[in-house]
This record gives C-alpha cells, structure tokens and sequence, in this order.
C-alpha cells in the first residue's frame, strides 16, 4: 500500500517534519517518491522512481526551506504500472489556468473510461488514468473555476465512480484547498492554539510547534497513517470525502 501525506495550511508553512516521517515508511515502499508544494499559482514538483531513503532528490527536499499553503507527498509501492519517472505520484495537470496535483493510494481493477479530451495518461498506472478522468469530468461540469464548496458537491458526485472499481485513497489540490477521499485508510489532524510537542510514530524525532508558530495559525495533516505519537488523529470512514481549506476541515455541502 502506498503512503499519501498531505498539508493545508493558513500561512506558508514548512512540511519537513511530517514528509520526515512519510520517508522513513519507504522501506516497504520503495517505488518511488514525490512532492508537490503550491506557491501562488505555481507548483515545485520533486519526483524521483527511487526510494526516498536512498534518493538524493528526497535528500534536496529535506534540506530545501520551502514553505506553503498546500502540500500533497507520496511514497509508491507499485501495484499497476511499471516503476518509472512518469509513473511517480503526484501527478499535475492544468485546469481552468490553474494547476491541479494528485496523488492515489490504492488499485484500481477495469477502470478503464473513455478519455476524449485534453487529459492523457503519460504513465501506465491506474492513478494517473483516474485522475485525467477526473479533470475531464471537472471540465464538462463547469466552465471556469468554481468556488471551493461547487468543487466540494461535484467531487462528491464524481469520486464514487473509481472508487466502485477498488480502493481509492487520494489527495487532490488546485492550490485554493486540499480534498481528500477515503477507501481504506486516511487519517487527518488539525494544528491549532495551543500548539504543543509530537514525536514521529518511526523515527526519533520530535519538535516542539508551539516555538514555531503564532496564535492565527492553522495547520491541517492527512496520512495513509498517523505519522506522530501523542496527537489527536482521526480516522475517515471508507467512502468519506473531507475539504481542508485554510488550515480548517470545512464541511462537503450536499448539493
């Protein structure tokens, strides 16, 4: 199973400490790691087909200052798809002048529709084809960006669809807000005032938030599983569908 991490925050925010932990997990995953942080509109994408243990871009990305409002990371244990650069999550398209970042953790078994617009599979996995069906779908239901709640009630309509073919864990982010949908396993946390200590489940490591942060701040973590001790995680029921804006988990209006 692969290891999804995601991050949304109110104010640029650094994600070292928790893509820490996601990259000790790669020793059961070692097909590959990505990570894509949003700034503005733009998008640094780092991807590589080795572990993130042994990879020297993992190595860059630890070392790099980057802060943002919304992260999405993934370590792969390949399961369709061959072990390769275009196969490596997270995948980026551009939709409506804006960038979109996807990342999938489960199997797909037959999901195969027609894909007869803009979006193409460049790899051979079942994530990337479910994502450039879902980015053509997006596209037929609204003409231009909608608000982050329009967005919430169509991706509620349209994740079951995969979703019936297997498991469908994934993170998904335009910059604007982090959704995230469950099958199986994700579990999320939110960061406030009073900001405390935690301690990575698999490393040594530990880090005090209250030294680096100030009382507006919000910060929301998602995980295939919890990645520190002695924080409040929760578990998603399968089928569930959360949006994290600004740091917050707001609800998924129904329509």
């Amino acid at each position: 199973m692969c290891q999804l991490l995601g991050m949304n925050a109110n104010t640029p925010t650094d994600v070292m400490f928790s893509f820490t932990g996601l990259a000790t997990r790669a020793g059961e995953h070692k097909d590959g790691f990505g990570i894509a942080f949003f700034e503005d509109r733009g998008v640094r994408l780092f991807v590589d087909p080795e572990s993130a243990l042994a990879s020297p871009v993992a190595e860059l990305v630890k070392r790099y200052p980057i802060k943002s409002h919304n992260v999405i990371a993934h370590i792969r244990k390949a399961t369709q798809g061959r072990v390769m650069l275009q196969n490596t999550h997270p995948f980026v398209r551009e939709l409506w002048g804006r960038y979109w970042v996807f990342a999938h953790n489960g199997d797909l078994k037959g999901f195969a529709p027609p894909l007869h617009g803009s979006f193409r599979p460049v790899g051979d996995t079942d994530s990337e084809r479910a994502f450039c069906w879902l980015m053509q779908e997006l596209a037929k239901a609204h003409a231009s960006v909608p608000s982050v709640d329009e967005l919430s009630r169509t991706l509620a309509e349209l994740l079951p669809v995969p979703a019936a073919y297997g498991s469908f864990n994934c993170l998904l982010s335009n910059g604007q807000a982090l959704w995230a949908h469950c099958s199986t396993h994700l579990h999320w946390l939110e960061r406030r005032h009073p900001f405390g200590a935690a301690r990575l489940a698999d490393d040594d490591l530990s880090v005090d938030f209250g030294a680096h942060t100030l009382p507006q701040d919000r910060v929301a973590i998602v995980a295939t599983q919890p990645l520190t001790l002695g924080e409040g995680w929760t578990a998603f029921a399968s089928g569930e569908l959360r949006v994290f804006e600004d740091g917050v988990n707001r609800p998924v209006r129904a329509g």
